[in-house]
């Protein structure tokens, strides 16, 4: 290749250790900022936690009434025991539809990352196996709750089901969840970016001292 038309193209300027430091930052901010948002449909939208079957939508809140008194959650819980599950819904048609509500213990393997193909994969044997609690279809206008008690700690999933009543069409969500949740939240992750923000510190001051040498 001729020499001539290769020194032609301009040359990509270099990326300062400043500007990369400060570009790594705003995609690590991205990046914890997404944690925000719950696993499979249940989302966090502001202060409520919204659980998505389908085209439908509700407001979606667990209690621990026992252990935790008033205090709501999205989808960890920290205790066994008595546990409600709450769906206020956001449109009345989802009051107008039966609505069935299922919990089965994690046995997909996928954990956090398990999704409705994975719950489909099971065989009707497995899934029944696996069932800790089960409502049949029932509609309920306005609020949707169920109580159960979970004797043991561990990984479960909420599999909750809607039929449309024109086109029998079922709309299915499903979010992983943990009882006896004792991780340590974001806390590892801000000491991370503490630690990085520190080496970020030092390696721009190595570089400016380097350079006034």
């Amino acid at each position: 290749m001729d020499k001539t038309n290769l020194d032609s193209y301009p040359a990509h300027p270099m990326i300062s250790p400043a500007n990369f430091f400060k570009y790594f930052l705003l995609f690590f901010s991205c990046s914890l900022s997404s944690l925000s948002y719950g696993h499979g449909s249940v989302t966090a939208d502001a202060d409520l936690c919204i659980i998505k079957i389908g085209f439908y939508s509700a407001h979606f809140k667990i209690y621990q009434p026992r252990t935790r008194e008033h205090k709501d959650y999205c989808e960890d819980l920290p205790d066994s025991g008595e546990t409600v599950f709450v769906m206020e819904y956001t449109y009345g048609d989802l009051g107008e539809v039966p609505v069935d509500f299922r919990v089965i213990r994690d046995v997909t393997g996928m954990g956090r990352f398990a999704q409705l193909q994975d719950v489909d994969a099971l065989s009707k044997a497995e899934l029944d196996a696996a069932t800790v609690v089960y409502r049949a279809p029932v509609k309920q206008p306005d609020i949707y709750a169920i109580n159960h008690y979970f004797q043991e700690s561990g990984n479960y999933l909420g599999i909750v089901t809607a039929r449309h009543p024109d086109t029998n069409e079922l709309y299915t969500a499903v979010f992983p969840f943990e009882v006896g949740y004792v991780g340590y939240g974001y806390l590892p992750i801000f000491i991370i970016l503490i630690l990085l923000i520190q080496g970020g510190y030092w390696w721009l001051n190595r570089e400016k001292k380097e350079k006034s040498d």
